[in-house]
């Protein structure tokens, strides 16, 4: 490990590095030579070809511009156009960001204009794009990590430290196993071990939300799992099933990194404080607080898709685009130097949508999947998508035309964008008349994160907002910020509510059900997939009267609105689209592990695609260790 450094530091003129460090598996060297740090690009390169390994050179502190002049040249050389918003130092790393609501007018043409700051500063600029919606939760979650910077520093030097130790296959037997602490035969609470003889490395850590008592958690009292052997966990996207435990692990003395995309974190964070909130609704001490949502932000390792990165000596991951939400990643897992590759699907959708690309399916190399079965069943065909299309909209229109309100209990992140740009699609068009249309809960917040990563969307969503025609902000959508807003729309006129949670097992969604179940003009409308045990499961399955809370007393709320299910808009791969998959991927796998569905679904998935592909296939339930190689 110290080798590398050395070896690298040789390269470099006598005493030009001051500091020689790691920020995960990259690589960082500064200099007080000024004119090494203005004229040694070609030399970097030549070493990142040496070396195979990410390499950057950044100015020591010492030799920086001051901030407030520094903070001047940016605003001088910048064109106003770009609408500066924010401008945050990280004096540990030599690091200034730049939040721009135009980002590419602080970059230029070539990037001209990001090199002549860094040549008048000396610092090295980072830019992110501002929300085109004001949040101040999603400006508190990127303050964290500026906040730590001097513990950041340090923390990415002792990852980095932990990767570049040295390994060998040689002195060690070579083996690789998974243990399924939570999401076999079941959706909820998905949590992955994957073990080797030198690693340790969970995949998400989530809770079923519609579970109740010791149901709700993986299996953390498993012999294999010790929470201080972590080597580090891996966060497919943001959804409580999840990642709702990953702020406990740090709770329960968790310190190594999380890898995830940048919008998963900034999502899994908001996600994370909405389910204390909730808790503390329901009088129920809440499982962690603040300051470990805070923990997870600062040993966060965000990667983009496509971007290898090395995370333990012998493990090196690759996350693709999965076409479920915001941020969701597949992840390519290439374990002892190509002894076995794994890819860990998660939930991931084959198939176009409005809001996002279809799921990756190209990977470099491949002998084992995991893949969802929430929808894997004979009789999980979805229709298509603009037969689902039209089922919504024709719901809506009859809802209305009767003088009733409709609710979609919403997913706050992604399946409420996509019906968003649905409404207002057909609005725009014609095929909707221009009605009330309220958006509650944390989908607001999780609007303005989508617009602050538009390179994450769909080629189609993200020119829409590139051309400042965002249909986040369209004026046809309405935020219910407060009860008495709520109030407001409970007893006003024919309506469309977009609400969280999408299960109705809390938040803003439960509140206008109990509303709206009692009359027979209103209608409830499921577009996401409802887990056993759940209050939006048994409305779905025809429950007519629900004991509930009102008003601080218990009482019988009749269920008499008009009930409907759209499979077809679900988020999730359909059973047509897993098998699809199977068959189109590319290499195509030598054995597929199925997981995240219930019993029936996930055998008859695997039954289908054994018989199809005349590939191995598993079925393992909750606390079952298969050996991979």
């Amino acid at each position: 490990m110290t080798d590398i450094l050395k070896s690298i530091t040789k390269e470099l003129p006598e005493k030009s590095i001051s500091d020689a460090g790691f920020e995960g598996a990259n690589i960082v060297l500064y200099t007080t030579n000024e004119e090494l740090f203005k004229t040694g690009e070609a030399k970097i390169k030549e070493l990142v070809d040496k070396f195979k390994k990410r390499i950057e050179l950044r100015a020591d502190k010492n030799i920086l511009i001051d901030r407030e002049a520094t903070e001047k040249i940016i605003r001088d050389i910048v064109p106003k156009e770009a609408e500066i918003t924010q401008i945050i130092f990280d004096i540990q790393r030599s690091i200034v960001v730049i939040e721009a609501k135009r980002p590419g007018l602080v970059i230029g043409k070539h990037g001209v204009i990001l090199n002549e700051l860094k040549q008048k500063t000396l610092w090295i600029p980072q830019i992110q794009r501002s929300s085109a919606i004001q949040s101040q939760i999603t400006e508190n979650i990127r303050q964290v990590l500026y906040l730590n910077n001097n513990y950041r520093k340090r923390f990415l030097n002792s990852i980095g430290k932990k990767i570049y130790k040295e390994w060998s296959p040689e002195k060690v037997e070579e083996w690789v196993r998974i243990s399924f602490l939570g999401g076999g035969r079941q959706v909820g609470r998905s949590c992955l071990l994957l073990q080797t003889p030198t690693s340790k490395i969970l995949l998400d850590c989530g809770l079923d939300v519609a579970a109740q008592g010791r149901e709700k958690f993986p299996y953390f009292d498993a012999p294999e799992f010790n929470i201080h052997e972590i080597d580090a966990v891996i966060l497919s996207h943001a959804h409580l099933d999840h990642s709702g435990l990953i702020p406990y692990l740090y709770k329960m003395g968790y310190k190594g990194p999380v890898y995830m995309t940048a919008p998963t974190r900034d999502i899994a964070s908001l996600l994370a404080l909405d389910f204390i909130g909730v808790a503390y609704k329901k009088a129920i001490a809440p499982l962690f607080n603040s300051s470990d949502i805070k923990e997870m932000v600062k040993h966060s390792i965000c990667l983009n898709y496509n971007e290898v990165s090395d995370i333990t000596p012998d493990i090196r991951i690759t996350l693709y685009n999965a076409g479920h939400a915001l941020g969701s990643a597949m992840t390519h897992i290439n374990i002892g130097n190509g002894l076995h590759n794994l890819l860990y699907c998660a939930d991931f959708k084959f198939g176009k949508t409005r809001l996002l690309d279809v799921a990756n399916v190209n990977f470099p190399r491949l002998e084992t999947a995991i893949i969802e079965s929430t929808y894997g069943s004979k009789n999980d065909i979805l229709p298509s998508r603009k037969e689902s299309e039209e089922t919504l909209i024709n719901i809506i229109k009859k809802t209305i035309q009767r003088k009733g309100k409709v609710l979609v209990p919403e997913l706050g992140l992604g399946r409420a964008q996509e019906t968003m740009l649905i409404i207002e699609d057909a609005i725009k068009s014609g095929e909707l008349p221009e009605i009330p249309i309220y958006i509650d809960g944390m989908i607001w917040d999780i609007n303005a994160i989508h617009t602050a990563y538009p390179d994450f969307l769909s080629s189609s969503v993200r020119s829409l907002i590139f051309q400042d025609k965002n249909p986040f902000i369209s004026n046809i959508f309405k935020r219910v910020g407060s009860a008495q807003e709520r109030k407001k729309v409970i007893e006003g006129g024919p309506c469309l509510v977009l609400a969280t949670s999408g299960m109705l097992v809390g938040g803003a969604s439960v509140e206008y059900f109990k509303e709206f179940a009692s009359n027979k003009k209103n209608s409830i409308v499921f577009v996401c997939y409802q887990g056993v045990g759940s209050l939006g499961r048994q409305v779905q399955e025809g429950i007519k009267e629900i004991k509930m809370n009102v008003d601080g007393r218990e009482e019988i709320v009749k269920v008499e609105l008009d009930v409907s299910t759209i499979d077809g808009l679900t988020s999730h791969s359909g059973r047509n689209q897993l098998l699809a998959f199977i068959s189109r991927c590319q290499p195509k796998p030598k054995r597929v592990i199925i997981n995240h569905g219930e019993q029936s679904k996930s055998i008859d998935l695997a039954s289908t695609i054994y018989k199809r592909n005349r590939i191995e296939t598993n079925v393992p339930r909750n606390l079952e260790t298969l050996r991979l190689k």
